[in-house]
């Protein structure tokens, strides 16, 4: 992975050996000892919630803390720092199965890893953006892995296949979330609906002619899905879509083993 931290140095992590900052750091701590960095992370996810990563800045955050800039710093050194923890911070929110139950079936506990991710990348709409960014070795992203890790290998494969079917499953999921989210956001931004934008393009499309004759497949899903929801459509579509992926998954094993 990249970290995106510009010196090309990947391992500058903040969950890679490096010493907190305040300890770090001397003089007078001025309006910093009314924060701590639990505190400073909850807001910076707020604000990213809010307000996206474009336009987040620590000049920002510290404006809705209540406090100088210089404040925030005796607690995170840079803004890759911060960022790093808001996302394991939210990464936290994923429910991890208990993967020592081996009575459930693994196809269960991986869909629901499955899920929660989705859950994350939707919520939080600018996760996707930081995932290929930065390492991602927090605890609580670790524990994610760990646990799908532990919930494909009751799955049968070779442990030399693990990684790739992890990937298969996961790298659909972010791919479908990712899509999703952008296109909420770009709603939200444009002031419609889903469902309202949803209708605007269909109205436009299968009113010409050219598009009704030259694209019948599309019109034809268009018509069939006219009137109905775009959020249970991707509901619909994202269940279905995991379902063969994971029906992949066991195709594999099956074919290796035999």
């Amino acid at each position: 992975m990249v970290s995106g931290r510009g010196a090309g140095r990947p391992w500058e992590s903040v969950w890679l050996g490096k010493a907190p900052a305040a300890s770090r750091r001397k003089g007078d701590a001025g309006d910093a000892g009314a924060l701590d960095k639990e505190r400073i992370v909850a807001a910076t996810v707020r604000l990213l919630d809010a307000e996206g990563l474009a336009k987040f800045s620590m000049r920002r955050l510290a404006a809705d803390l209540g406090v100088t800039a210089m404040s925030v710093y005796w607690y995170v050194d840079n803004k890759d720092d911060l960022l790093e923890l808001a996302l394991d911070q939210v990464c936290g929110e994923m429910a991890v199965p208990d993967v020592t139950d081996e009575s459930v079936d693994w196809r269960v506990q991986l869909r629901r890893l499955a899920l929660e991710y989705r859950k994350v990348l939707t919520t939080h709409r600018w996760v996707a953006q930081l995932l290929g960014r930065y390492l991602n070795v927090g605890p609580r992203s670790l524990a994610f892995g760990d646990a799908a890790l532990a919930v494909m290998r009751r799955s049968g494969l070779p442990p030399e296949r693990i990684g790739g079917a992890l990937g298969a499953v996961f790298q659909f999921v972010y791919g479908f979330s990712s899509v999703e989210a952008v296109h909420r956001e770009r709603c939200q931004e444009t002031g419609v609906t889903m469902d309202e934008y949803h209708q605007q393009v269909t109205d436009a499309l299968m009113k010409t002619e050219e598009f009704t004759e030259s694209y019948q497949e599309t019109a034809g899903l268009l018509e069939q899905r006219s009137g109905q929801s775009v959020s249970e459509n991707l509901e619909r579509d994202f269940a279905f879509a995991l379902d063969t992926v994971i029906a992949g998954v066991e195709a594999m094993r099956d074919r290796l083993q035999g």
